[in-house]
């Protein structure tokens, strides 16, 4: 390891880490300056994030959680003891990491920022009453509390109802034909069609032929008559059985489908269940709030005319105009209010003060454009962390280290400055920052740099250099060096031309109006745009919206395994606009996103992609396995003959531990390998298949070297820069920029027949410099296969690499949603109304300087 103090800075103290052995950490040594902007930099998977987060700050959190009471440590969420030899001088951690919003929509951009909680007082104490109605406390402002929220749809805005439509899908159906969707499938819904017959109703008759009162009986009715069931039986041989007192099969009980469904969704222990009943329900706005969320009386309270919930669907960057005059106590509104309710205007004056206080650091992260109503699970990781960051600028901390993972993640280069700045005011008030970052304009701007690698995996987790920036110069070994300092150049356009266009006209979604678009085939596209400006509006999704619809493969809605969750989301916004040319240039849509690729540990790297079939194929065909007349379902972790029967193929059992974070051991009969011992037994090339599957990707692609099949798989993973990845590793570790990548490895391995559309949402989240070089080649060959590439991204160097670029804006949320400038790099750069422009000018190997710097007519 290098590492140098240099004359540049001089460290307040240090954080000494001493054996530092986490993850792929090759017991490293290090000293990291406190009072400090220190970046951990190195390739992708090189061991960045395992010093910073899973050593420095899981140790961090062990020893706060140590002075708490054992009760209050439980509602933590505790990371595991790090496996290092001892660290010193290491102060209270406050992590701030890429992860998605609260699950429930209840959570809010308003309740992350505590703004909320200042309009709620302000309303309370200070808002405008009608005449006669008694004060209400805060609270009353609150969906989220008995005292506020609206009686009929309990502050959701939005109530769930089942109606015939939603139950009974197609009318043609008869009743024996399954019409009546919402009912259970298999025994219970004939049991249900069996109790119609002994009542006499026409089960053989299309639904909308029978008389609306029997419909509506069926569907509706509260009544549960019991009557003898005859199976198979007709009404008129079930009468003259009643008759003839013949015994029934059983008594049936009738339940109506609304009965049903409804009881199903509230009583149901079973996730299945909950999700197939909330696939019949339908929701509508509150006819009682109107989709406000609040009681009639909070709503009936104003602030400057407007109502609480009217308040919170303002974009935040309109507050500034609202509130500014009164907390600088300018001479109007506030001197009238003095005179006539003087206890008011102090209200008012302080928390507007207190308003425009935090609202400044939000508008500065270039988040303006968000709605305190806003639900935390719509916001990108990015988003969310920059509203976590703000709260930390106002809240006035000083000797904590804050831990921040990418926090320029989803960030235009145009906001990079500001985040920089929050940064710095964190610093400046006596904090450490240890921040894991890819963005060489952020790097470039820190104290210290810690650099790991070489590598990924297994090559990686060594301490390359440890010092101020200036100092990785010398250090031949480290990735990072070259993009500091520039040392490849610009990256020039390929410049392929188009072989056709994409034409949508009248696109409005989000904040897109109307607009016309078209789109280059046969060629890769970028999509630019501040933050908020549009891009994922127009290309994730109404592009794909739309091409999906067109080709007959409407895009399917995102499955949700919380059901009631799904139930609280706002109806998605819906796409508006056509198709008008171009369409026969396309033959599939592929989105390549950054969902999960699968909710369970059983999804791995090698199921997923394939490559494990073709390695059980590989054992099943060897003497021995062939003898015992083992097939390849043998050595699937996920049967029942192959896998461990203990752990059932997980590998690991849950040890519950009173006030402290469960333990997952490895299987104490399996240790950890999945697989029984029978199965064990069998080896391919000296391997067992848990051997295998503990293999990383370039580990395997040495092993199996003369295997074509399992090394097509491996030869694309590694060209993505997936090569330091376990095979048997579990999807639910893998990150949004890891997930997004292997699909599009999965994808890449396919035999490439042209004609296809590749949708991505910026793939280069969470990749290193050298790894965007990597992943440009993999898009670059399937444009030179025949395919055409859309992808939205912020790294100037993907769009400048690009065939065509299209820059939406010219800001964010309502100052957005237009095309700006589109064309070759070059003449987007040249855009003298694009904010995007200087810095892919840059990023073209131009001298353009930052908009901050140039002269004031050519800002927007």
């Amino acid at each position: 390891m290098t590492s140098e103090a240099g004359p540049a800075f001089k460290a307040s103290g240090f954080v000494r880490v001493r054996g530092a052995r986490e993850h792929n950490l090759k017991n490293v040594d290090v000293d990291i300056p406190r009072d400090a902007l220190v970046v951990f930099t190195g390739v992708s998977g090189s061991g960045k994030s395992s010093l910073a987060f899973s050593t420095l700050y899981a140790e961090a959190q062990r020893r706060y959680l140590e002075s708490v009471s054992p009760y209050a440590r439980r509602l933590f969420h505790q990371m595991e003891v790090p496996e290092v030899d001892e660290i010193e001088g290491l102060p209270p951690a406050v992590a701030l990491q890429q992860q998605r919003g609260s699950p429930t929509t209840r959570s809010s951009v308003g309740s992350v920022t505590t703004l909320s909680n200042l309009l709620r007082m302000l309303y309370s104490r200070a808002g405008d009453y009608p005449p006669g109605q008694p004060l209400l406390y805060a609270d009353s402002f609150s969906p989220n509390t008995p005292d506020g929220a609206c009686p009929r749809c309990h502050g959701l805005g939005r109530i769930h109802e089942v109606t015939e439509a939603s139950m009974v899908p197609d009318p043609s159906k008869t009743i024996r034909e399954r019409a009546v969707a919402a009912w259970p499938m298999a025994w219970g819904g004939q049991n249900l069609r069996d109790i119609l017959i002994s009542l006499g109703i026409d089960v053989d008759m299309p639904w909308r032929d029978l008389p609306r009162k029997v419909r509506d009986w069926i569907l509706f009715t509260e009544e549960q008559p019991q009557v003898p069931v005859y199976p198979g039986w007709s009404h008129d041989e079930i009468q003259r059985a009643i008759r003839r007192k013949i015994e029934p099969a059983y008594m049936g009980t009738f339940s109506s489908a609304k009965r049903h469904v409804t009881h199903s969704y509230a009583t149901t222990q079973s996730a299945m269940m909950k999700k197939r009943a909330a696939r019949f329900m339908i929701a509508r706005a509150c006819p009682v709030c109107h989709g406000k969320r609040l009681r009639k009386e909070a709503l009936s309270v104003r602030f400057e005319g407007l109502d609480f919930a009217e308040m919170s669907g303002l974009p935040m960057a309109h507050f500034s105009k609202i509130f500014a005059p009164y907390a600088e106590a300018k001479a109007g509104k506030l001197d009238a209010l003095r005179k006539t309710h003087p206890e008011k205007a102090l209200v008012v004056e302080r928390i507007a003060g207190d308003l425009c206080r935090r609202l400044s650091v939000l508008l500065d992260l270039g988040l303006g454009y968000l709605t305190l109503e806003r639900s935390t699970p719509t916001l990108s990781p990015g988003e969310l962390q920059r509203l976590r960051l703000a709260t930390q600028v106002v809240s006035n901390l000083f000797g904590v280290v804050y831990v921040l993972d990418e926090p320029s993640a989803g960030l235009h280069p145009a906001d990079t400055e500001a985040l920089l700045r929050a940064l710095d005011g964190l610093k400046a008030v006596g904090n450490s920052l240890f921040v894991v970052e890819h963005e060489m304009d952020v790097v470039r701007r820190a104290d210290w740099i810690v650099d790991v690698g070489p590598a990924a995996g297994e090559q990686g987790g060594e301490i390359l250099y440890s010092g101020p920036t200036e100092g990785l110069r010398k250090v031949a070994a480290s990735e990072t060096r070259r993009h500091l300092f520039d040392e490849g150049g610009g990256m020039p356009s390929r410049q392929r031309e188009p072989i056709g266009w994409l034409r949508l006209e009248g696109v409005s979604r989000n904040n897109l109006r109307a607009i016309d678009c078209a789109i280059p085939l046969g060629v890769m596209t970028t999509v630019t745009g501040i933050s908020g400006s549009g891009k994922s509006s127009l290309v994730s999704q109404a592009l794909v919206e739309l091409v999906a619809g067109a080709l007959g493969s409407p895009v399917a809605a995102a499955e949700d395994p919380d059901a009631e969750a799904a139930l609280e989301d706002r109806p998605a916004d819906v796409t508006e606009g056509r198709i008008v040319g171009g369409l026969d240039g396309i033959r599939r849509l592929i989105e390549v996103d950054q969902k999960p690729i699968g909710r369970t540990p059983r999804s791995n790297l090698a199921t997923y992609t394939g490559l494990l079939d073709h390695v059980r194929a590989l054992f099943a065909a060897t003497p021995e396995a062939r003898k015992r007349r083992y097939d390849a379902g043998r050595f699937s972790f996920n049967v029942a003959k192959g896998r461990c029967p203990r752990c059932e193929g997980e590998g690991f059992v849950m040890v519950e531990l009173l006030f402290l974070p469960s333990v997952y051991a490895p299987c104490p009969v399996c240790h950890g390998s999945r697989y029984n011992p029978k199965t064990l037994e069998i080896r391919y090339r000296g391997k067992t298949i848990a051997d295998v599957l503990a293999l990383t990707v370039e580990g395997a692609w040495e092993f199996f070297g003369d295997a074509p099949n399992v090394c097509r798989s491996l030869k694309v993973l590694r060209e993505v820069g997936l090569n330091y990845l376990r095979l048997g590793q579990p999807a639910t570790e893998f990150s949004g920029g890891e997930a997004q990548r292997v699909k599009l490895a999965t994808e890449l391995q396919r035999a490439q027949r042209g004609g296809a559309l590749y949708v991505l949402d910026e793939p280069t989240t969470g990749l290193h410099p050298t790894d965007v070089e990597r992943l440009l080649g993999q898009l670059n060959a399937l444009v030179d296969a025949g395919n055409s590439v859309v992808l939205v991204d912020h790294d100037m160097k993907v769009a400048a690499a690009s065939d065509w670029v299209i820059d939406i804006g010219p800001g964010a949320g309502a100052e957005g949603g237009r095309i700006v400038a589109s064309g070759p790099p070059s003449k987007v750069a040249a855009s003298r109304a694009s904010r995007t422009a200087p810095y892919l000018d840059r990023a073209l190997g131009g001298d353009a300087t930052t908009p901050t710097n140039r002269p004031a007519r050519e800002r927007l």
